[in-house]
C-alpha cells in the first residue's frame, strides 16, 4: 500500500507486479449419467474411484450400462468423475405418472415408528430412493441417563445373508423428540446420516417404543432364586431350552449370562448377534432388553417357561412390539428413457445437474438401450449443452431401432453406417463415434464376456493420454490400448476401417502384438466431405482447453480501466500462458511467432469498443494434427558404382 513520509528515514512500498497467472483447467474430468440402484437423483456427486462410486451409488448391477461404463474409465486411466443417477421420467409439464408406473420416478423406502400406545412419533425415510432402503433396520431402546425423555437409535444396513450382516451401522445416543432440544432426533439424524432422513409426526416428547423384549422391572428380582431355572426361547421356526445353571451375582452379569445363551440357539445359531442389555427406568427401576439384527424383522424373540415368568419375558409372544423397525417399499425406478437423460435447464435435473461442475467430457452409456428417435433428441441436446461447457461428447449408438420390424443390429459394418446416415445432423465438432462396443469380462455374470458401451473405456483413454502425452495428443495409435477389454462385438479388417474413418466413425481395432487399440481420432464433424476446421478431436479437446483457461484465468480483467496498460497486461498473461503449451509442443511451428500470436491493442479494441465497455482479445494458435497415414515411398536404385 502507498506510504505516507513523516519522518526522515527509508520507507519500503510493495508494488504490485502486474502478473495475473492464468492456469490451465482439467482436461478429462469425466461426467457419467446413468442408472444406479441408490444413490441421490439429478445430483452431481464427485468421484475419484471405482470404491467411491460403490460407497455413493452401490454395486454394480446389470441393468446398469453406466457402472460398467465408470469401472472401464478407472480401468483405462481415469482419475476423476461426476456422477450423476438418473432414471425414466416425463417431461416437464406432462401428467405425473402413477406410483412404479413406466416412467414414475423411483420411491425410498420408508416406515412408520409409533410409540407403546400405537400413537406416530416420526417417519423414517431412506436417504436416497431404491430398493436398497429395504435393508435399513432400527433399533430403539433407552439405555441413556434420562430413559423417560431420551433414547437411543442404532441404524444398521444389512445383507441378504442368513443370519444378516451389517453392511453399515450409525449410533444416534440421547435423542430426543423435542422440537426445540440440541439433541432433537430429526435435526441430528438429518444432518449426519448416509442411510436415512427422519421426519417428527408425533406430538412432542412422546418417545418410540423400545424395539426388540423387554422384560418387567429387574431392580426386585432375588438373584440367588434364579439357579437352575429354565428359558424357553422360540426364533422363527427354532425353538430351545436353556438354563441358567448358577445365580448371577448382579443383574450386569445376568444380562451377560443370557446374551451368551441367547447366542448359542440353534445350530448352527440362528442369533448369533443377539444382545441383551441392562436399561435404566425411571424411580430406580431397570429392565432387560433383548434384541438381535434380522434378516426378517417380524421374527421376533417369544420366551416361555419358569425364567421368563419371573423376568417379564414376552410370554409366548404376546408382546405387539417388534425386533427392529424395518423400512420397506423402495423401488429402483426403471432406466432412464430420453427426458430422463435430458431432464429440465430450470430444475436442473438430467445432463443440467452438471451445471458447474467443471466437467470435460460426457458420457451416456444408457443411450445404447433407447430408441434411435429418443436417443437423437438427447444426443441433440447433449452436443449443444457441451459446446456451453467447454466439454467434449463421446456418443454411444443405440443398438436397435425398437419397434421396427427386422431391427439393424449396430455392431455391423453395415448397421453403424446406416445409423449415421439417418442421423446426419447429429454430427459436431464438441462429439466422437467410436465402433465396434469393447466386450469385458462381466463379474456378475461368471466373468462372461459382456458388450458396453464404448464411452467409459475412451474417456479413460483421453485421460490417460492427456496425463502421459497432453491433450494435443490424439488418443489413438498402438500406445492406445484398451485395458480390461477382451474382445470386440466385430472384427474388422483394414479394408473396411478404410470404410468407416472417411465417415469420422473412430474404429476400435484387434491388432497382433498391441492387442486392442483404439485406431481413430475424428470429431462427428471430421468425415471428408465436410472439411471440417475441427475434423480432428485432439485440435478440438485443445481449443476448449484454451478457452476455458483463458476465460476463467482472465476474470481480472473485469472492471479494470480500458486502456494500453491493461492491454500489456493481458497481452503478458496471456502470451505466458500460450508460450507454455508452446514449449511443452501443443503447437505447429518451430518458433512461438509460428507457432500463437495474442492482440490485444488499439487494432483490436476502437474507441468505439471502449466506449461500450468492451475490451477484444485475439488468441491465435496452429495446432498440431495426427498423421493418419504415413506413406513409405521405397524405390529401387541400379548399382552403378560397381564393386568396390
Amino acid at each position: 500500500m502507498p506510504v505516507t513520509p513523516t519522518y526522515p528515514g527509508v520507507y519500503v512500498e510493495e508494488l504490485p507486479s502486474g502478473v495475473h497467472t492464468i492456469a490451465g483447467v482439467s482436461t478429462a474430468v469425466t461426467a457419467f449419467l446413468g442408472y444406479f440402484s441408490q444413490g441421490p437423483l439429478n445430483t452431481a456427486t464427485q468421484i475419484f474411484s471405482v470404491a467411491d462410486l460403490e460407497r455413493n451409488f452401490g454395486s454394480l448391477i446389470a441393468n446398469s450400462e453406466a457402472g460398467y461404463a465408470v469401472n472401464q474409465f478407472f480401468a483405462n486411466g481415469g482419475a476423476e468423475a461426476w456422477v450423476v443417477r438418473v432414471a425414466a421420467s416425463v417431461p416437464p409439464g406432462s401428467p405425473t405418472p402413477a406410483p412404479k408406473s413406466a416412467d414414475a420416478p423411483p420411491l425410498p423406502a420408508s416406515t412408520q415408528v409409533n410409540d407403546s400406545s400405537n400413537n406416530a412419533v416420526m417417519t423414517v425415510t431412506a436417504a436416497s430412493p431404491g430398493s436398497w432402503g429395504d435393508s435399513i433396520r432400527l433399533a430403539v431402546d433407552n439405555n441413556t441417563p434420562a430413559p423417560t425423555t431420551s433414547f437411543n437409535l442404532t441404524v444398521t444396513r444389512v445383507d441378504s445373508s442368513n443370519p444378516p450382516i451389517a453392511l453399515a451401522t450409525e449410533v444416534y445416543r440421547n435423542m430426543t423428540v423435542g422440537a426445540s432440544d440440541p439433541s432433537n432426533v430429526q435435526e441430528v439424524v438429518n444432518s449426519a446420516s448416509a442411510l436415512i432422513n427422519i421426519t417428527l409426526t408425533g406430538s412432542s416428547g412422546t418417545l418410540p417404543e423400545a424395539t426388540g423384549t423387554v422384560s418387567g422391572d429387574v431392580s426386585t428380582v432375588d438373584l440367588t432364586a434364579l439357579a437352575s431355572q429354565q428359558l424357553q426361547v422360540t426364533y422363527g421356526t427354532t425353538s430351545s431350552t436353556v438354563t441358567l445353571v448358577t445365580a448371577p451375582a448382579s443383574l450386569t452379569e445376568l444380562a451377560a449370562t443370557l446374551q451368551s445363551l441367547l447366542r448359542g440357539v440353534g445350530s448352527p445359531p440362528v442369533v448369533p448377534n443377539a444382545t441383551v442389555t441392562l436399561i435404566p427406568g425411571g424411580g430406580g427401576t431397570q429392565y432387560l432388553q433383548i434384541s438381535a439384527v434380522a434378516g426378517d424383522p417380524s421374527v421376533k424373540f417369544e420366551f416361555a417357561d419358569t425364567l421368563a415368568g419371573t423376568l417379564a419375558l414376552d410370554v409366548a409372544g404376546t408382546r405387539t412390539n417388534v425386533t427392529q423397525y424395518s423400512l420397506a417399499d423402495g423401488w429402483d425406478g426403471n432406466p432412464p428413457n430420453g427426458p430422463g437423460l435430458t431432464g429440465d435447464p430450470l430444475a436442473k435435473t438430467g445432463i443440467y445437474a452438471l451445471d458447474n461442475t467443471g466437467f470435460n467430457i460426457l458420457c451416456l452409456p444408457d443411450l445404447m438401450n433407447l430408441k434411435d428417435t429418443e436417443a437423437s433428441a438427447v444426443i441433440s441436446a447433449a452436443e449443444t449443452y457441451c459446446a456451453s461447457q467447454w466439454a467434449f461428447l463421446l456418443v454411444d449408438v443405440p443398438q436397435n431401432a425398437q419397434g421396427a420390424p427386422n431391427p439393424p443390429q449396430r455392431d455391423t459394418l453395415t448397421g453403424i453406417q446406416a445409423w449415421l446416415a439417418g442421423n446426419a445432423t447429429l454430427r459436431s465438432s464438441y462429439a466422437a463415434l467410436y465402433f465396434p462396443r469393447p466386450q469385458v469380462p462381466d463379474q456378475l455374470n461368471g466373468y462372461r464376456l459382456r458388450a458396453v458401451a464404448p464411452s467409459g473405456t475412451i474417456a479413460g483413454l483421453y485421460a490417460r493420454t492427456d496425463g502421459t502425452r497432453g491433450v494435443w495428443k490424439a488418443p489413438a495409435g498402438t500406445t492406445a490400448t484398451l485395458t480390461n477389454v477382451a474382445g470386440l462385438t466385430y472384427t474388422m479388417t483394414d479394408a473396411e476401417n478404410g470404410v468407416l474413418n472417411p465417415l469420422a466413425i473412430n474404429c476400435l481395432r484387434s491388432l497382433p502384438v498391441y492387442g486392442n487399440v483404439c485406431w481413430g481420432a475424428r470429431t462427428t464433424a471430421g468425415a471428408d466431405q465436410l472439411a471440417s476446421d475441427w475434423k480432428y478431436i485432439p485440435v478440438r479437446r485443445l481449443a476448449l482447453y484454451i478457452e476455458a483457461s483463458l476465460y476463467q484465468g482472465t476474470q481480472w480483467v473485469v472492471f479494470e480501466p480500458n486502456d494500453e496498460p491493461l492491454w500489456s497486461q493481458i497481452r503478458l498473461n496471456v502470451g505466458t500462458f500460450m508460450q507454455n503449451l508452446f514449449l511443452q509442443g501443443a503447437f505447429q511451428g518451430s518458433t512461438p511467432k509460428s507457432a500463437y500470436f495474442v492482440k490485444c491493442d488499439s487494432d483490436t479494441t476502437t474507441q468505439a469498443d471502449i466506449d461500450l465497455g468492451v475490451v477484444n482479445i485475439l488468441v491465435g494458435f496452429a495446432p498440431l494434427k495426427p498423421a493418419e497415414f504415413v506413406i513409405l515411398q521405397i524405390q529401387q536404385i541400379a548399382n552403378q558404382g560397381g564393386p568396390s
